[in-house]
């Protein structure tokens, strides 16, 4: 049974995610704070963790980011579920370490669809073990450690960054579209605000700084290729 943390100090909406998350047979431990959440992580090891952005002492951010400096925890999969819903803060929460961001009020059906979609491995050709690493000039992937290399130099990206970029390297030799790339990569069979997968693209090509200027080419009004 998969693990999920939930870190959320309103009673009454973390009682609901509780509820609905153990309906779909997921293990659910809460916490009101971010500060025990983190401790008990290092023991739990929970396959996802949600957090609220407000929390008393430590904020949501600080938690993700603290998260993603961590050798053990940097590429477990977290979600930011909040009420704060401007694109700012959308593209500060995803830059600084969440897979995925979700809004309050939300849908119960959409956050299990989003849990889902980053619990699953995603299935593509460079990562099922059939290659080791792919070297592009200044970019190189290491397929088996999930790290990211750009002039030697190692780029932390987050979960859904990664495989953002092995989606786009494997199907290199075409135009993906923007609707394929969020029912392969997010599962949405919804109506789904689709600027995820802009910002996704944006803070890939800012991490990946020049290299991801050469590299990531947007298709207008179709989607995206990797030239390569």
């Amino acid at each position: 049974m998969q693990h999920i943390f939930v870190i959320e100090d309103d009673e009454n909406i973390c009682n609901l995610i509780t509820i609905a998350l153990e309906g779909y047979g997921y293990r659910v431990t809460s916490y009101e704070a971010a500060e025990p959440a983190l401790e008990s992580i290092e023991t739990e090891k929970p396959d996802l963790a949600i957090f609220d952005l407000m929390l008393p002492g430590m904020d949501g951010l600080e938690a993700i980011a603290y998260l993603r400096r961590q050798k053990s925890t940097h590429a477990m999969p977290l979600m930011i579920l909040t009420a704060r819903d401007k694109e700012y803060d959308k593209v500060i929460g995803l830059d600084g370490g969440a897979d995925d961001y979700l809004t309050k009020p939300f849908s119960v059906l959409e956050l299990a669809a989003r849990i889902r979609s980053l619990l699953r491995r995603t299935d593509t050709g460079v990562t099922n073990g059939e290659q080791d690493s792919v070297t592009f000039d200044s970019l190189y992937v290491n397929l088996a450690t999930r790290e990211v290399f750009v002039q030697d130099v190692p780029v932390t990206l987050t979960y859904k960054e990664y495989e953002l970029l092995c989606y786009l390297i494997e199907n290199r030799s075409r135009v993906v579209g923007r609707e394929e790339l969020l029912n392969k990569l997010w599962d949405y069979n919804t109506e789904i605000e689709t600027r995820t997968l802009d910002i996704h693209i944006r803070t890939l090509r800012q991490k990946l700084g020049e290299t991801g200027n050469q590299y990531i080419q947007t298709v207008r009004r179709v989607g995206y290729r990797f030239i390569g």
